[in-house]
């Protein structure tokens, strides 16, 4: 019986190995060169110098095992594909990370193909050199290597001040720095000017009423060259005031708001003002009657407010989890009041307060989520589509572009409370600095665009140089070289 079997089984792999055999090509093919008429003396010669027609290695349809690599089709079709983050965190430089390590790890043979249908390219001998390849191909690896940053990062603030009273509220927005460098800070009840120029320090003005503080400012963005003479003020009990900072007088109060304004943005003498009562309010300073429009799309308090730098365009993030997008639609009501955004996006699963346009690009919008969502975002604000996620793995409370690159800065609060350096679009982390104890609430950037200047919930003001500046500081920093170097004598 066991010969009977063994022989039964002989038969059946014979039977598939004619079977498979026969399956290598089509009649067609193996009889096409039976069919070519013979070539002629003459055309012998010059056909040796043409490159020989190519064997068929076998069927298009059917895998050749010799051509697999079977443990990696085995990972491939085994592997977990359940990641959290897979397509949240998918960008180009992880892309190329993973194909590098590829490379490496399986000699330039990786694939993602569990079935192979041809075999592989025969080895060139061993003797043999290409001229074209040994060209072409020096620098083949210079792709795979990880490009150094030139740039020097420190890892230290440059200067540290004291903030007392600062604050610890994540809806507020208590730091700016305007054209004339000059950084205002809310503290408690008052409001303090620090120059960064010569290091003089102010107070600019201090709330009346009982248990009242500020909870926004903003300086009126008059471009540079400009006086940076005005700041916008809201307060806890609901108004909204303009100081001139150089008389140090408040020279108006507008009401408006029920409850606290916690956001404030201008747009050349429009100011909007977003508050607890969840309205964004649009105040035309050059007029008695400065309330001009209404803005209703939010069911809790709007702690972000950006307009872009255009200035069609009005971002607005609350603590309902929702950033809407504003036009001037609300100037063809007749009451001024609009209750439908230009666009709602709903992606964000916390409150959305860091908001910031980007200066080099169009329509880019970036926002951050708090603590529930970790989150930064970019939009593209003239058809809503999310551009990309990253998951930040802490709460988002302030955003930064680079004025000069294509950079991001972020602050964070729980659970890291660090910045990060992010370059865009590759959301690549240039730098990460620690060195605040608590959540880093506010950031504002320097009007040379080489520091961002952070305030924290443990009451201090750290300034960070990791900027770049962009060509003007290169030109002074090669200017001081030169000086220094032509004060160099020998004698």
């Amino acid at each position: 019986a066991a010969l009977g079997l063994l022989h039964e089984t002989n038969m059946i792999a014979t039977q598939f190995e004619e079977c498979m055999n026969a399956m290598q090509g089509t009649p067609q093919k193996r009889s096409a060169a039976a069919r070519l008429p013979s070539s002629a003396p003459g055309e012998e010669a010059t056909r040796r110098g043409r490159t020989p027609a190519s064997r068929p290695h076998g069927d298009r349809f059917i895998p050749q095992r010799s051509a697999m690599d079977m443990d990696v089709s085995h990972f491939e079709l085994t592997r977990a594909r359940a990641d959290e983050n897979a397509t949240v965190n998918a960008s180009p430089a992880k892309e190329e990370y993973k194909k590098a390590l590829a490379a490496n790890l399986f000699a330039g043979g990786a694939t993602n193909k569990v079935l192979a249908f041809k075999h592989k390219a025969p080895a060139a001998p061993a003797d043999h050199q290409n001229s074209l390849r040994v060209l072409y191909t020096q620098n083949r690896d210079a792709g795979l290597l990880p490009k150094k940053y030139s740039r020097h990062i420190p890892q230290a603030p440059e200067r540290i001040l004291d903030a007392p009273e600062l604050l610890d509220d994540y809806y507020l927005n208590l730091l700016d720095w305007n054209e004339r460098n000059v950084l205002g800070v809310a503290l408690g009840d008052s409001i303090y000017l620090w120059n960064a120029s010569d290091g003089s320090i102010q107070q600019l003005m201090q709330t009346s009423g009982d248990n009242s503080h500020v909870t926004s400012l903003a300086w009126v963005q008059d471009g540079p060259g400009g006086e940076g003479r005005y700041m916008a003020v809201g307060t806890s009990d609901h108004t909204v005031q303009i100081w001139d900072v150089q008389r140090l007088k408040q020279v108006r109060s507008m009401h408006g708001h029920r409850a606290r304004v916690s956001s404030l943005s201008w747009n050349g003498p429009l100011l909007s003002s977003g508050g607890r009562d969840s309205v964004v309010m649009q105040h035309d300073v050059r007029v008695a009657d400065h309330k001009v429009g209404t803005l209703r799309g939010h069911a809790q308090e709007v702690c972000g407010l950006k307009w872009s730098p255009s200035g069609t365009q009005l971002a607005s993030g609350g603590n309902d989890n929702i950033l809407n997008l504003w036009d001037d639609r609300y100037t063809s009501s007749a009451n001024g009041v609009c209750d439908q955004p230009l666009l709602r996006l709903e992606q964000h699963r916390a409150a959305v307060k860091a908001l910031a346009w980007c200066p080099w690009q169009r329509h880019l919008l970036a926002s951050g989520g708090g603590t529930a969502d970790r989150m930064i975002r970019f939009w593209n604000s003239s058809t809503g589509a999310c551009l990309n996620a990253v998951d930040t793995h802490s709460q988002v409370c302030a955003l930064q572009w680079a004025k000069h690159d294509r950079e991001l800065v972020s602050s964070h609060g729980y659970s890291h409370n660090q910045l990060i350096l992010w370059k865009y679009p590759s959301m690549v982390k240039v730098a990460e600095l620690t060195g605040h104890t608590s959540r880093v609430l506010h950031m504002a950037q320097s009007p040379d665009g080489t520091t961002v200047v952070t305030a924290a919930a443990d009451e201090t003001l750290r300034f960070w140089k990791i900027l770049s500046g962009g060509e003007a500081s290169k030109k002074e920093r090669a200017a001081a070289k030169e000086s220094i170097l032509n004060s160099m004598t020998i004698r």
